[in-house]
């Protein structure tokens, strides 16, 4: 199980995050990502896809051909947790240099 962030501990995991922001009347994060066509924004979430099907934590995701929108928060403790951080950070990773 997750532990929900609050507090200190929430924000600095936050502000850990480039361009990720909290959404606002909910407790969740959310960033958009740009990519130069269709195919690129796909082979972007299907890396994405492995690297949530690994940690067994999966993004709320809104894909319209160039971009794709993220939100992230963990339904086990209805809210933002050390798992979204994680996952994030590994979104990060695969990210196009421009979103990074």
């Amino acid at each position: 199980m997750s532990e929900r962030l609050v507090g200190a501990a929430r924000q600095a995991a936050i502000n850990g995050l480039h361009g990720w922001a909290e959404v606002e009347k909910r407790d969740a994060i959310q960033k958009t990502f740009h990519f130069g066509n269709f195919s690129e924004a796909w082979g972007f979430m299907s890396r994405v896809a492995l690297a949530a099907e690994k940690m067994d934590h999966h993004p709320e995701w809104f894909n319209v051909y160039n971009r794709v929108e993220i939100v992230l928060s963990s339904h086990d403790v209805a809210g933002l947790s050390t798992r979204d951080i994680k996952l994030a950070h590994a979104i990060e990773e695969v990210a196009p240099p421009r979103d990074r």
